[in-house]
């Protein structure tokens, strides 16, 4: 393992994954493995997990290629060096942020979605100029066999490798020194990793799931709230991280939520869920006993059909849910939805702030004023409002969790940025060296008093234009009227200084370090910083 890691390492090293032009051509070779290998993708995953190819198509692949075509159309603005705004002390320098790769990054996959939440991370990664070594879930082998198959066939061999594998060498991979970790899974996982990554002091970007609440106010459209809720619950079985976990509301929803639920499943699935190409399967049989272990003494109120040869469970609905049973203690991750009666929206609010932070909110209500409400007294990764999980296919917005629920966010720029370290980048010249004596010793008070002067004084553009002109006018004046600029001193600069001095006496109103001040602590361009604290008023 570490063998594999330091190839990848010196193959960053040789600087051949930094072009731009070389980045753009890995991201191609992506989209082409992605359209010519369509139909062996497809069949991995619906492998995997009893997906029809639509599902697998339409939940993993064209999001896939939705993101390439995202990163090939905005990836030469973001690697191109931003500009940062100055102070007076830097004003004549160049001051500019450069986004940089960050060099041999580890991505670890999850198998709920097996193709996308590999090649999603994949895609930012490889565009912000880093090499990649990627760990499919063994959990969904399918895809692990194809991926490791068909990425050294479109992509560069040393920078991009997938090593397939259980526990032991996923352990044995975290003993590796990488440059950022992207772990998507379980929070129990999640702190194994950070953990291995803290010996490194790797950065990570934790995906990790926990209970996303679903708030549905009495003031509401059940049947159309329904259908959002069984569509975003059922997918994938439940296989999914930001599924709605439970729901709260009134106790006199409940047997209306419950009768919408079913007609909803009846037409999404037909009379016999079990027999749709449409209806996945729970991903093996651990989880499947896991599953039904929180159905132990609960009111099922719909469904709870099971049958384990084939791993199915139908899609199930409980009510009057006390919240200290074990299906209110962890995340379900399948196709069963807990029903919590609570009396208003303050004890939704308080029910969702006694427990840990989830990586979804759901609320649904009529009145905007409570949503926002929802969103203002509670913390969750993401929320939406009046529907579910549609957060995640907004590719503006960062995807991540909050506490538990994960730390870091990935998807479109963000993953650029995930990956990338904005290096601060300042050019000085080497003329202009007489500023500099404010910051050598020996120190004074004056040079104090220059130094608040020069980083504490707050000017915008508007009205830094007025104090140029005023200046402008000022030196106008001195050579127009000829006004002394050289009286006797022992100091040059000085005699230079005192003779601008009195061109302005009575406009210099800043509290400031004097004229002999600036002389004495030895700052040479004393005749140009004097007009700009004379004209200080106009600020």
């Amino acid at each position: 393992m570490e063998r594999e890691v330091q190839r990848v390492r010196q193959a960053f090293l040789s600087g051949r994954s930094r072009p731009l032009r070389f980045r753009l051509q890995q991201l191609e070779a992506l989209r082409r493995m992605v359209q010519e290998r369509e139909k062996d993708i497809l069949a991995a995953i619906c492998s995997d997990l009893c997906k029809s190819e639509f599902n697998a198509y339409s939940q993993e692949v064209i999001s896939v290629l939705g993101e390439i075509d995202f990163m090939l159309e905005n990836l030469p603005e973001w690697v191109t060096a931003k500009p940062v705004k100055k102070n007076l002390l830097t004003m004549l320098d160049e001051a500019y942020l450069q986004p940089q790769p960050l060099g041999v990054v580890l991505i670890i996959g999850a198998w709920n979605y097996p193709f996308l939440l590999i090649i999603q991370p994949l895609i930012g990664a490889i565009a912000a100029g880093n090499a990649v070594i990627i760990k499919p879930s063994e959990l969904s082998e399918n895809t692990a066999t194809i991926l490791a198959k068909l990425l050294p066939q479109y992509l560069d061999q040393d920078l991009y490798i997938v090593i397939n594998g259980g526990v032991e060498e996923t352990t044995e991979l975290l003993k590796q020194r990488f440059d950022h970790i992207l772990y998507t899974g379980n929070t129990t996982v999640g702190k194994i990793v950070m953990e291995a990554a803290a010996k490194h002091l790797t950065p990570v970007t934790l995906e990790l799931g926990g209970k996303s609440p679903c708030y549905i106010d009495k003031d509401c459209d059940l049947d159309i709230v329904c259908r959002r809720i069984t569509w975003g619950k059922y997918m994938n079985c439940g296989q999914t991280c930001i599924a709605p976990d439970y729901i709260l509301c009134e106790a006199s929803l409940q047997n209306q939520i419950v009768q919408k639920i079913k007609e909803t499943v009846k037409e999404f699935y037909g009379e016999n869920v079990k027999e749709s190409p449409d209806y996945e399967r729970i991903i093996n049989r651990r989880h499947f006993k896991r599953i039904l272990s929180l159905l132990e003494g609960q009111k099922i109120a719909f469904g709870g059909e099971t049958d384990e040869a084939t791993r199915y469970i139908a899609p199930t609905v409980l009510t009057d849910v006390d919240p200290k049973t074990k299906v209110m203690q962890e995340e379900i991750f399948g196709p069963v939805l807990p029903i919590v009666p609570v009396n208003n929206v303050d004890e939704a609010i308080n029910f969702i702030n006694e427990r840990e932070k989830p990586l979804a909110l759901y609320v649904f209500s009529h009145n905007n004023k409570l949503i926002k409400r929802m969103i203002d007294e509670t913390s969750s990764g993401g929320v939406t409002g009046n529907d579910v999980i549609m957060h995640f296919m907004l590719n503006s917005f960062p995807f991540g969790g909050v506490g538990s629920s994960g730390m870091g966010a990935y998807h479109g720029k963000h993953t650029f940025d995930t990956f990338s370290h904005q290096r601060p980048c300042l050019l000085k010249s080497l003329k202009r060296e007489g500023a500099n004596k404010l910051r050598y010793p020996p120190n004074s008070q004056s040079k104090v008093d220059w130094g608040k002067f020069f980083l504490l004084k707050r000017f915008n553009k508007e009205k830094l234009g007025l104090l140029l002109l005023t200046f402008l006018g000022i030196v106008a004046a001195v050579l127009v009227k000829g006004w002394p600029v050289t009286p006797p001193s022992s100091c040059p600069r000085t005699s230079r200084a005192v003779g601008t001095k009195r061109g302005v006496e009575g406009l210099h109103q800043s509290p400031g370090p004097s004229l002999d001040q600036a002389c004495e602590c030895g700052f040479s361009p004393g005749e140009e910083l004097m007009p700009v604290a004379a004209s200080a008023t106009v600020l």
